[in-house]
């Protein structure tokens, strides 16, 4: 980094950041007035800080909004919870747009509450920003859905709006319920007593036909069912009852088919008219065989309570004697005269009875048609409701009735969804709610669903959608539930639409950690602190500490510097200073802490918002910065000043070229520019490796080769003796240029620091995949808690490390080339025995 580049304070790094912050953020206290607004905000509102400070977050709020939102906002105030709240604010243009608003609590570290910090998400913005990202819509469909959100927030008043209308029409859907259960009641009890009367009737007429002298039958529709069969006409079958009871007459005589009798039955069923025979043979076929007899019978038909046929009366009397010995049976034509009279009476009876019944079905109609009055208002009101509806049966889960709003939330065709099962017009729900149906059903208890995700098949496409929806029991006066109520509306757009906000924050708060900014809110007044947990980690704390702990861990030279500072600051409102820290460890930290004061009407100050940044690495780096600019001055000063010596007795002697110190002065001009070319060398490859502007021209070489003919100004100042050991005849692929640079500079210093080293060793080894290359020197070594260092930018050890003159550069530069080259570089050194430099090569 230049010297003279300036270092962006790291307050002004925070402020950019939360600037930039996609969210429209205010900061309340305890007064309910608000004394922060983020640039977002401002842009928004075209307010500046001043005019927005101290005020609520209420100005430019639409009228139409604030009375609610300031009840929320009230109410959050008293009951010390997080809110959520959506209004509609006017932006710098005029125009009002749509706002998610979330304030969270804040507390100090002994629980007081300290006020509101606001997240405000712009939905129509976000919802245009993810449009943006659509590759194929259009600029129109853009201001379409623009509009199409305007109409979502009238629609979402005019559901508002029908809700209310909803619940109105609610209560008189309950009143009527309550007039149906009335009348219900009271059909009831008409149809309890007309049923007790009809089942007296039948009673009378089952007695009378079992007890009736002739053989009976009632045979019933027309299949003929045999339904009640007297004694008498058992003896005249020869069977017993349980054989032909509930059975077709042509199953339990088919003997009768060809007969005359199906054919008169059938005639009785048509034309209603009553049939009788005087006498008429017929063939019976009976577990003694078969049995000829003369018979007389009558058919007379039962009509319902719509004048219908609904059974026979059959009546039939064996006389097979009386026809045999028609003389010696005439008392019996008297008594079977007799017996007709009878039936005559028991006929008049069932006609009776059947009066009865039609005058019960009279009033029975007249209430259906109020029923189904009162029914056909309930289903206009489901039909016409906002929210889907569908009514089910209980006993056997078929749907009844359904709302357009209903097949729409599920995509479905109402030929899809009529006369059939719930769980078959949607069998993809079945899985997931078929078992909380079946509880509702069988506990009588609601159910209710807040925002459950599903997938629903719509229109033959799997969508996953939002739904609140509730299961509602119906149940009869008896409390057994007969029907359930589903009332469902879909929310997937406001579910989504808070994901979107929730992600957003996720962000904030993430990019505040990536940050590792810590932040506390200082109350003046109680001077109580509330700090985050990277704060109380910064000052060396796993935990909230109270502020004299805060404080006794800076630094004792730096508090009353501290403290000046601080003080001025509650005046200026801004509070800017870089501090030490002492870690209860000992170790020394370094932070910078910047602070917003707060004041209140009388320009008292009353708490501080603000945040800590460890700046420890930061000034190492400027501290190591510092000391490399000393030193780079201090290696350039000595050659400059040795060659402007030079060049100044050179120009003395210009007149006199014979004079003798001329060659001694050109040769020390020389030495001085080859020491400056060399510094510059180093910093501008230094320069160069943090751009990425080294290129490496790799080739095939000869590694002996390399170091037997590198450092030939070692060998020529004949001081110090390069001994090679190893492979003579391994090759490497890397740039030969970089790494005969490398070993002349592990050699330079071998020569720098180990001077009494006669031998130095160059060392090559062949590994499993790579080259060996070391340069061994029997000098002093480097002490242990320098060698982590050796290959730092700008490092240099001090006396006691026999460092003595460079820039800290060249190990660092070799480090960087062996990096690139994909191999590893390292040191070994153990004092008094010397140290080995050493770097690999892949093969």
């Amino acid at each position: 980094m230049d010297a003279n580049q300036s270092i962006i304070p790291v307050e002004e790094q925070f402020k950019i950041m939360a600037d930039s912050a996609p969210v429209l953020i205010w900061i309340s206290g305890t007064d309910k007035l608000c004394y922060f607004f983020n640039a977002g905000w401002l842009r928004f509102t075209g307010r500046t800080m001043d005019q927005e400070y101290g005020n609520g977050w209420t100005q430019g709020v639409h009228p139409d909004d604030l009375q609610r939102c300031m009840d929320i906002y009230t109410s959050s105030f008293d009951s010390r919870k997080e809110f959520r709240m959506e209004y509609r604010l006017r932006r710098q243009d005029g125009i009002y747009r749509w706002l998610v608003d979330t304030g969270v609590p804040r507390y100090d570290v002994n629980g007081t509450f300290a006020g509101y910090i606001g997240s405000c998400i712009d939905i129509d913005e976000i919802l245009t920003t993810e449009r943006l990202h659509n590759k194929n819509i259009t600029a129109q469909a853009l201001r379409d859905e623009q509009e199409l959100n305007e109409e979502l927030a009238s629609a979402n008043e005019e559901l508002a709006a029908s809700n209310e209308e909803l619940s109105a029409t609610n209560d008189q859907l309950l009143q009527t319920q309550e007039s149906l259960a009335s009348l219900n009641n009271q059909l009831e009890d008409i149809v309890n007593f007309r049923t007790k009367e009809l089942l007296a009737s039948q009673q009378r007429l089952h007695s009378m036909v079992m007890t009736t002298p002739i053989g009976m039958t009632v045979l019933r529709g027309k299949d003929l069912i045999i339904e009640i069969a007297n004694q008498y006409i058992l003896d005249i079958w020869n069977r017993p009852a349980e054989e032909v009871i509930n059975m077709k007459l042509i199953d339990a005589f088919p003997e009768l088919v060809g007969q005359p009798f199906p054919k008169l039955l059938q005639d009785v069923f048509i034309t209603g008219k009553a049939i009788s025979m005087p006498e008429i043979d017929v063939d019976i076929v009976s577990p003694d065989g078969n049995k000829h007899l003369y018979v007389e019978f009558s058919y007379d038909p039962l009509f319902d309570t719509e004048g219908k046929v609904e059974a026979i009366l059959a009546t039939v009397t064996d006389i097979t004697e009386v026809v045999e010995a028609r003389k010696r049976l005439e008392k019996s034509e008297q008594d079977q005269q007799l017996l007709n009279e009878e039936l005559s009476a028991i006929n008049e009876e069932l006609a009776a009875a059947n009066e009865e019944l039609i005058s019960s079905q009279d009033s029975l109609h007249l209430n259906m048609e109020q029923l189904a009055e009162s029914e056909a208002r309930f289903r206009s009101l489901i039909s016409q409701a906002p929210v889907g509806i569908c009514i089910i049966r209980a006993k056997d889960l078929m749907i009844q009735e359904v709302n357009d709003t209903y097949l729409e939330l599920v995509g479905r065709k109402r030929s899809d969804m009529e006369n059939r099962t719930i769980w078959r017009a949607v069998p993809e729900a079945a899985e997931n709610y078929a078992p909380i149906m079946n509880e509702v059903i069988d506990s009588g208890m609601p159910f209710s669903a807040k925002e459950h995700e599903l997938v629903l098949i719509r229109n033959g496409v799997p969508e996953t959608v939002f739904v609140d929806f509730v299961y509602e029991p119906v149940k009869d006066t008896d409390g057994k539930v007969t029907t359930i109520m589903v009332l469902a509306i879909e929310i997937s757009d406001k579910v989504i639409a808070r994901r979107n906000i929730a992600d957003v924050e996720e962000r904030i708060r993430l990019a505040v950690e990536a940050a590792e900014i810590g932040t506390f809110d200082h109350d003046l007044l109680t001077d109580e602190m509330v700090t985050s947990d990277r704060f109380d980690m910064i000052f060396g704390f796993d935990h909230p500490v109270p502020r004299e702990d805060i404080l006794s861990a800076i630094h004792p030279d730096d508090r009353e510097y501290v403290k000046q500072t601080r003080e001025s600051g509650y005046i200026s409102g801004k509070i800017l200073y870089d501090t030490r820290l002492i870690h209860k460890d000992g170790s020394i930290h370094w932070i910078r802490v910047y602070g917003k004061v707060y004041h209140d009407a009388e320009n008292k100050p009353l708490r501080v918002l603000g945040t800590i940044l460890d700046i420890t690495e930061f000034k190492s780096l400027q501290q190591q910065k510092d000391d490399f600019i000393s030193i780079a001055s201090h290696e350039l000063k000595t050659p400059i000043t040795s060659l402007k010596a030079s060049l100044q007795l050179l120009e003395r002697f210009k007149d006199r070229p014979d004079t003798p110190l001329i060659p001694k002065l050109i040769e020390q001009s020389s030495k001085s520019m080859d020491k400056i070319s060399e510094l510059v060398e180093d910093l501008l490859n230094v320069s160069r490796m943090s751009e990425g502007q080294i290129q490496l021209n790799k080739s095939s070489f000869n590694i002996a080769d390399l170091l037997k003919n590198c450092c030939s100004h070692v060998r020529a100042a004949g001081k110090h003796e390069l001994v090679f050991e190893g492979d003579l005849h391994l090759d490497v692929f890397a740039d030969e240029q970089r790494i005969d640079q490398v070993v002349v500079n592990f050699v330079n210093n071998a020569v720098k620091y180990a001077p009494d080293s006669k031998d130095i060793y160059l060392i090559v080894r062949k590994m499993e995949n790579t080259v060996w290359i070391g340069v061994k020197d029997n000098g002093p070594g480097v002490p242990p808690e320098k060698l982590p260092h050796l290959f730092d930018r700008y490092y240099r050890a001090d006396s006691s490390g026999f460092q003595v003159s460079g820039l800290g550069l060249g190990l660092y530069i070799c480090a960087e080339i062996i990096k690139r080259h994909e191999g590893e570089i390292g040191v070994e050194s153990e004092l008094g025995k010397g140290s080995t430099f050493w770097f690999t090569l892949p093969l």
